[in-house]
């Protein structure tokens, strides 16, 4: 009998530290989703920045310019976002 509650209270306790190890991978994955989102929105502040300020100077084809590379840069920091959260969720 005694072994049995030895062998139960080891499995407990593994199976409460694997259950707190995947909560803390799920909690670094949001937070890894949230900063390449956060990342993303300001380079594509950045782009309209820019882009605004061109077109304040007359210069409209560099103002689309500027605001393309701002969207592009912007999914580009989605991408390291989402991929940072699947690296998390696999740790």
């Amino acid at each position: 009998m005694r072994k049995f509650a030895l062998v139960a209270m080891a499995f407990l306790f593994v199976f409460v530290g694997l259950q707190r190890a995947a909560q803390a991978d799920e909690v670094k994955a949001k937070v890894e989703e949230m900063k390449g989102e956060a990342n993303a929105k300001a380079e594509n502040a950045k782009g309209e920045a820019k882009a605004l300020t061109e077109e304040a100077k007359g210069n409209n084809v560099s103002g689309t310019m500027e605001r393309a590379k701002g969207k592009t840069k912007a999914a580009g920091e989605r991408i390291k976002g989402t991929a940072k959260q699947l690296k998390a969720k696999t740790e």
